[in-house]
């Protein structure tokens, strides 16, 4: 009788990610235990959580060890919501709850989840994360190569033959990330699908379309207000009072929006939709760099637009 009445009653669960254990609070029931961080503690975990009805489990976005434990909640169709550090942080400033080890953490996530009510966090199956996983590597390739060809300008020609060898090997594995990245796609009905419509638009490349396949699945689910916000390209308001501030861009997702921004300078060239549209704030008097950010976001509505609306693209002068 005990069990059905806790389960009627609905818990938030709060998770401090470690790299050995997971620590678990029950907001409701101010219960603390901690499991490691394995697939046998995480399903010990979930069994035991299994005996109430969860609002949330919320656990910080902490890399790739908390991932299995997000990849299984979502399977079993848990309430799951993978939050920014930073989100928690303040929170706890806010309540002042400046100690910290890992049971007052679990604590914390706990009461912010019953408190702040956190957005759930949407289900990514595996080929999404092994996705990430090739783009991620890509960009820390790329990252690598930028750094090589720095020091070739200034090692001088002594070491420029030795520069130039490390340049071709970063190159070719470039390339054989990107060719892994296109079989990925070309194997999964619906990417290929989405991959053939973004690819007919002006603008769009290869490196845009894979950050957005495996770093914003929630392209065409939401509309285009949030969809700005959460690439981070919706400007923000700063207001008090009399005073009207500067509105200016912030958050949202930095890996989207580098590339997003590289892609938009070639649309501002190529793309009549959005080259008509910076070409009209530049003549309006808006400084250029803000009618760059203006056209990232209507780059990004655009194609969320489309895919929302399982829509081609179409052009008429």
């Amino acid at each position: 009788m005990t069990k059905l009445i806790e389960s009627a009653v609905g818990v938030n669960v709060g998770v401090d990610i470690g790299k050995l254990t997971l620590d678990i609070c029950i907001h409701e029931k101010q219960l603390w235990w901690q499991e490691e961080n394995s697939t046998a503690g995480i399903k010990r975990l979930l069994k035991r959580l299994s005996e109430y009805r969860i609002e949330r489990l919320v656990m910080e976005a902490t890399g790739r060890y908390g991932w299995e434990l997000a990849e299984a909640g979502l399977t079993q169709g848990l309430p799951v919501c993978v939050v920014k550090p930073i989100s928690i942080r303040r929170y706890a400033g806010a309540i002042n709850r400046t100690a910290k080890t890992d049971k007052i953490d679990a604590t914390v996530i706990a009461e912010y989840a019953a408190v702040i009510k956190p957005k759930l966090s949407l289900n990514r199956d595996k080929k999404q994360l092994e996705m990430k996983d090739l783009l991620s590597r890509r960009r820390q390739l790329i990252e690598m190569r930028t750094r090589e060809m720095n020091r070739k300008q200034v090692m001088g020609k002594v070491l420029a033959v030795s520069c130039q060898r490390i340049l071709r090997s970063l190159n070719a594995e470039i390339e054989r990330i990107e060719t892994r990245l296109l079989k990925e796609i070309e194997l999964h009905d619906e990417w290929r699908e989405r991959k053939a419509r973004l690819l007919a638009i002006p603008g769009v490349g290869n490196a845009l379309i894979f950050t957005l396949l495996a770093d914003l699945p929630e392209l065409g689910v939401l509309n285009n207000k949030e969809i700005g916000a959460l690439v981070g390209v919706a400007p923000m308001n700063r207001d008090s009072g009399r005073l009207r501030g500067k509105r200016s861009i912030q958050g949202g997702r930095a890996n989207i929006r580098t590339v997003l921004y590289m892609a938009t300078l070639s649309a501002i060239q190529c793309n009549p939709i959005i080259k008509g549209f910076y070409t009209r704030l530049v003549a309006l008097g808006k400084h250029k760099k803000v009618a760059l950010v203006a056209c990232m976001r209507k780059f990004i509505t655009v194609l969320n637009a489309m895919i929302r609306n399982n829509t081609t693209w179409a052009y008429e002068s």
